[in-house]
């Protein structure tokens, strides 16, 4: 298996984006992504940042489930 290698420039050509208000601070990324092998076998790799501990990992896999499910709307909107 490849060493760890950085995927800016991977999630650039594939067009990923993100919506970020102004002043925003990412702090860290859980990136999960389909990789079609030389062979034709098709698997998922996962990324994450340094400093994402795995409860955060999974706390943030657990609400981009919540997301994906139901939808999301920011409480700030209701008011």
């Amino acid at each position: 298996m490849a060493e760890g290698q950085k995927i800016g420039q991977l999630l650039d050509s594939l067009g990923v984006t993100v919506d970020l208000d102004e002043g925003d601070m990412p702090v860290d990324a859980h990136v999960l992504i389909k990789v079609v092998k030389a062979d034709g076998q098709v698997s998922l790799v996962k990324g994450v940042s340094e400093s994402l501990d795995w409860i955060s990992s999974l706390g943030m896999l657990t609400a981009a489930l919540h997301i994906e499910n139901n939808g999301y709307a920011d409480a700030r909107d209701k008011e």
